[in-house]
Order: C-alpha cells, then structure tokens, then sequence
C-alpha cells in the first residue's frame, strides 16, 4: 500500500501504514491568537521502543510530581522553617555520621519543632471572604474606613489565622479568632491616602501558622479594589473660568454675510441676500445697502500642564500645579464648556528621531478627568513645554482661551515662547506655580502670567486678571 506525500501548504492531513513515511499536519490555537504546526514524521515500534515511551512518560510524570511537591514546601516554609530543616541536615551529618552528642540534638529539636508544627496546618479553609470599602474615590490627607468580612461555611470550627491584605505597596495584616460552623468575623480596616495615586487593595491573603512561625499555609482570593487618590482642588467662580457666555457663540474677527453678531452696514454687490437689506440705510443713501456680521464661534477652553521635570522646583510645585489643572479643568467641565485638557506625554524610548508627544485627558466628567490626574507624573523625558503648546495648537485648532500651566523654573522668554506656538486666535493665560511665592498678574497684549502661591488664591487671581467674558 503506497500513499503519495501532499503538499505541505496544503491545509489536509494524510497518513500512511509504515515506519517512515507516515506524517499528520495539526494546527493548534492559543489565546495570544497564535497557532502551533506538529509534524509527525516516522513512528517505531517493537518493545525497545515501547519500553523507552514509558520510561520517559514516567520519568516526566514523576518530574512534575517532584516540582509540584518542591513548589508547596516551598511555600509552606518560613525562613526560621528553613533554618529548622538546615540544622536538622547538620545534625545528620554531625549525629550519626561524626558521632557527636551535639549532632544528635540538632537532629533530635530540629525533627520535633518541625513534626510539632504540622498539626497547626490540617484542616482546611472554607471561608467567604469580602472586602468592602466605603468610598473608592477620596482626595489626599482623607482616609478611607473599611471592613473584611470573613464567614466561615464549613461545618467544622475553623483555628485561628491571619488574614493579609495589600495596601498599595504595605501590607495590613487582620487577626482571625476561633470560629465555629458558621461563624462570622468583621475586622476593620482604615486606609490613609497620603499621597495622589491610585492604591491597589488586595488580593487577599488568609495564612495559618503554627505559633513559632515555622510553617505557613496560604489561601487567596482574587478580589481586589481600587481606590483613586485624587488632587485637592478648590471651587472657582463660573466666570473666572474663561468666557462662559456662549450660548448662541461668541464673535470672532471673521466677517460673514450672516449671523448673529452685527458688525456693519456696506454696500449691495451681486449674490448678497435681499433679506439682509438694510432699508433705512438705503432710504437715506438711495442705493441698496446689506448688513455683514462677525462669524460666531463657540468657546474652547484649553487646559495644558507641562510635565518636564525640569520645570519644577521640587515635588510640592508639581503638586500645586497639577491641583491647578485640575481646579481648572474640573470647574469647566462643570460649567458645560467645550473642554481640551492635555498635559506633556513620553515619548517612545526606540526611536530613531526626536520626538514629542502629549497626552490627552479625558473630559466626559469631572470624576474621569480627576482619576486621570491621580497617574500624573514629572519625568526627565516628557516634553517641553513649548512642543507641548505647539502640539496642543495642532490637535485642537479652534481654542479660544488656553490656560498654560507650569512650575517656577521656566523664565519669562520660555514662557512667551510657549504661548507664541498657540494659534494666533488664543488667548493665552499661564499659571505659574511657586509654592509660597507672592500671587501676581503680569499682562500684556499676548499674554497673561499669574504666579499662584497656594490653590486659594487661584479663584481670587483669575478675577483680578479679567478673565471673564
């Protein structure tokens, strides 16, 4: 019987009676959405080759049974359990092999410390565990109260253990008492939120040990939470926010043959509207006269944060200026206006060219944006602040007013630099940040600059700069 061998990038599978010739094609797929092509080329037979198959299938099952057994040891150990089995082994060498009476009581301790701490682990953990947090979203200096709540559903009691949950990068540990079939225990649980960020609570963790901490016994539960860290930020007046009388538009310095805002009265050319006639002026004038007004355009607000390490004096500063983006963007998104909110982004560290990039932040809500600046960070690498300007310029061509937020560092040249790359229709604000420096309004025909000292003063400066519409 002879079979003729398929073509390879043919997608069927043959097979074949004979030691050499038979081969299959099987494709596997794997979750990265991948897949895996086995050939079989030959098969052998007789006992040599049967008894080799299973030496090997032996040898792989006992190697998996050994790292299985090594892995839970490893586990349950502790490093004083390790020091325990270490002086267990000298005594072994030193007892029965050398003959000494210190050997024998290495040996001898070691073994009754280690067989006295088994005990502690029998018996399983049946319990249902729930962490339960009273807020997921808290402002920095709060705290945020908690409890995990432990029942124990076997029907048998259940030993004292220790409950270990994750706090970020701490660890809280809560004591579990004796409980009985059924039983419930709540242990409180207290999180400070002393730095923006976001904390991470849990997985947890339910360890038994016995009461020198030899062995341990581990069991957890994936369930975990997340608590948003967010800036402190203060109220603004809706007005100090930029121009928010924008209903029906605002006027730019575009002149359209209609809308809403009048600009003037000139006279009749062919393809103007006679509805737009003005007759009064054409009484007066004896020929047709039309009226031209200023094409209205609908605000923007402009919110961008410099993030370049440099422009910063210490972590306070980027700390005050962060609140201020917040502050600012918040108040905006509240008062129903168009917002862009950006700050400077990183850019990928194998790349051939220079390269700038800037991080958009989301505007759909307050809440959003706020959880958005709680992952907020200053790094060498982030761009600067003019690229950041000019790159806002590009992504969002029609802002009517920018507020430009960034540290002390950056002088009033780079400043001006920076605001120059806004579109020419924007009116620049930057927010200088000096922790306890003295609030100031510096203006001119380009720009505004107000140095801010602490949040507080942010409303009350927006307002002496005439910021209002």
């Amino acid at each position: 019987m002879r079979a003729d061998r398929p073509d390879p990038s043919t997608p069927q599978s043959t097979s074949a009676s004979g030691s050499d010739s038979s081969w299959t094609d099987t494709s596997t797929a794997t979750r990265t959405r991948t897949s895996t092509v086995s050939r079989v080329l030959g098969s052998q037979t007789g006992w040599v080759a049967t008894l080799r198959f299973d030496l090997r299938r032996l040898a792989a099952v006992l190697g998996a049974r050994w790292r299985a057994v090594y892995r839970r040891v490893r586990e349950t150990l502790t490093a004083a359990g390790w020091m325990v089995v270490a002086s267990v082994g000298v005594g072994l060498v030193v007892g029965p092999v050398a003959g000494w009476a210190l050997g024998w009581f290495l040996l001898v301790g070691g073994l009754v410390l280690l067989v006295g701490s088994v005990p502690f682990l029998f018996g399983g953990h049946d319990f249902e565990v729930t962490l339960r947090l009273e807020r997921e979203r808290v402002v920095v200096g709060t705290e945020v109260d908690g409890a995990v709540e432990v029942v124990n559903a076997s029907r048998r009691p259940a030993l004292p253990a220790v409950i270990d949950v994750p706090v970020g990068e701490g660890l809280v540990e809560a004591s579990l008492p004796f409980m009985g079939p059924g039983g419930r225990h709540t242990e409180p649980l207290r999180i400070a939120a002393l730095h923006r960020g976001i904390i991470d609570v849990g997985p947890m963790t339910l360890a038994r040990s016995d009461p020198v901490g030899f062995l341990r016994r581990e069991v957890s539960w994936p369930d975990c939470q997340t608590i948003f860290v967010h800036p402190v930020t203060v109220g603004l007046p809706a007005t100090s926010v930029g121009e928010i009388h924008d209903l029906e538009g605002l006027p730019s310095e575009t002149v359209v043959p209609a809308d809403l805002a009048f600009h003037a009265i000139r006279e009749y050319v062919p393809g103007d509207s006679l509805r737009h006639v003005h007759w009064r002026s054409t009484a007066k004038v004896g020929r047709l006269m039309v009226r031209e007004y200023e094409e209205s355009r609908r605000s923007r607000l402009a919110v961008l944060l410099g993030l370049a390490d440099g422009d910063y004096l210490d972590d306070d500063e980027l700390e005050l200026a962060i609140s201020v983006t917040a502050s600012l963007a918040a108040q905006g998104i509240r008062d129903g206006r168009d917002m862009y909110v950006a700050t400077s982004g990183e850019p990928p560290r194998l790349v051939r060219t220079a390269t700038v990039s800037l991080r958009s932040l989301p505007v759909v809500s307050a809440r959003a944006l706020l959880d958005s600046t709680c992952e907020l960070q200053a790094t060498p690498q982030a761009t600067r602040l003019e690229d950041l300007t000019t790159l806002a310029g590009q992504s969002a061509p029609g802002m009517t007013m920018a507020f430009v937020v960034t540290g002390s560092q950056p002088d009033l040249g780079r400043l001006a630099s920076a605001c120059a790359a806004l579109p020419q229709s924007t009116r620049a604000v930057v927010v200088r940040c000096e922790v306890d420096g003295n609030p100031s309004v510096r203006q001119n025909r380009a720009t505004t600059v107000i140095t801010v000292g602490a949040l507080g003063d942010l409303g009350r400066l927006l307002a002496r700069g005439a910021l209002t519409s």
